[in-house]
C-alpha cells in the first residue's frame, strides 16, 4: 500500500520571521529569504553562501548567527549554519546526506541511503528503494520534489510524486504511475468491482473463448487470459492494471446447434 506524507518537507520560514535579512552572496541585496529573492531577481540565491545578515530591530550587519551580536535580538529560535536559515521551532533538523533542513522530529524519521532522501521510520526496512528517486522531479508537473515545500508521496513502486500532484490524479481517475505504469494505491476493491462487472457482463457469441496475450504492469508478468472489453485479470497476482500484448488468438468459433437435412422420401 502506498504511504501518504512520508518524506518531511524541507523547511522554508516564508518570510514569517522579520528578525534578521539575509545579504545575497550573489549581488548584496537584503532579502528576509532566498525564495524572495528568487522571484525578484534573475538569479538564484545559494544559501549555503551567505555568510552576513543584519538585524532588524538595530540594522546591523552582521556574521550569519543566532543572535545579534549588538541587540541580542534572536534571529531564530532554530537557526542552521549550514542552510543559514533562521525559523521558528517546528523540530527541524538538517540532514547531512540530504544536504538541507527538514521538519522533524527527527526520530521520527530516517535517511534511506540508496533513496537518498528522509523517509518515516514506518517505511524503514518496508519500502522499495529506487536509487536517488527524490533527485527526480515530479512526474506529473514535473518540478523538484527533493528542496520542494509540498510534501512528497511515496507509491507503492517507490517512486515519488508531490502530495497534492498525487491527490489531483487519484482525483481525476488516474491509479497509475506515471513513470513505471504500477498501481499508485490499493487497487483490490477496485479489482473486485470488476470481477462482479464481467461476471454480469458476458461477451458476446463470436467473442466467447476468444484468448489475448496480456502484461502485468503490477507484476510484470506474461499470460494468456479470457478476452474481455471491461478489462483482463492477471493469472499471477489478479490485477486488472494489464496491457494487451498483440491481437485475439485461439479464437474458438461455437458449435452451432444444427439438425441433419432431412431428404424427402421418393
Amino acid at each position: 500500500a502506498s504511504t501518504h506524507t512520508t518524506i518531511p518537507i524541507p523547511v522554508c520560514a516564508l518570510c514569517n520571521r522579520v528578525s534578521a535579512v539575509l545579504q545575497a552572496p550573489c549581488c548584496g541585496k537584503l532579502y528576509v529569504c532566498r525564495l524572495c529573492h528568487d522571484a525578484e531577481e534573475n538569479h538564484q540565491m545559494d544559501r549555503f553562501k551567505v555568510r552576513e545578515v543584519q538585524c532588524s530591530a538595530c540594522l546591523t550587519v552582521q556574521q550569519t548567527q543566532q543572535t545579534c551580536q549588538q541587540c541580542h535580538l534572536l534571529f531564530g529560535e532554530y537557526y542552521c549554519d549550514i542552510c543559514h536559515l533562521f525559523d521558528k521551532d517546528k523540530k527541524q533538523y538538517h540532514c547531512q546526506p540530504c544536504g538541507i533542513c527538514r521538519i522533524g522530529p527527527r526520530e521520527k524519521y530516517f535517511h534511506c541511503e540508496k533513496c537518498n532522501l528522509c523517509l518515516a521510520q514506518d517505511l524503514q526496512g518496508n519500502h522499495k528503494c529506487v536509487e536517488n528517486v527524490s533527485r527526480q522531479n515530479c512526474p506529473v508537473c514535473m518540478e523538484d520534489i527533493h528542496t520542494s515545500r509540498i510534501g512528497a508521496h511515496v507509491l507503492p513502486c517507490g517512486h515519488l510524486l508531490h502530495k497534492t500532484c498525487f491527490d489531483d490524479m487519484i482525483r481525476t481517475g488516474a491509479y497509475r504511475c506515471p513513470l513505471c505504469m504500477h498501481s499508485a494505491c490499493d487497487m483490490q476493491n477496485h479489482w473486485k468491482e470488476i470481477d462482479k462487472e464481467i461476471a454480469q457482463s458476458p461477451m458476446p457469441t463470436e467473442y466467447q473463448g476468444a484468448m489475448v496475450k496480456i502484461m502485468c504492469n503490477d507484476c510484470q508478468a506474461h499470460c494468456t487470459v479470457p478476452f474481455h472489453v471491461l478489462g483482463m485479470k492477471c493469472t499471477s497476482c489478479g490485477s486488472y492494471n494489464t496491457a494487451q500484448d498483440g491481437g485475439l488468438i485461439q479464437l474458438q468459433q461455437p458449435e452451432q446447434n444444427m439438425e441433419p437435412q432431412q431428404h424427402d422420401q421418393q
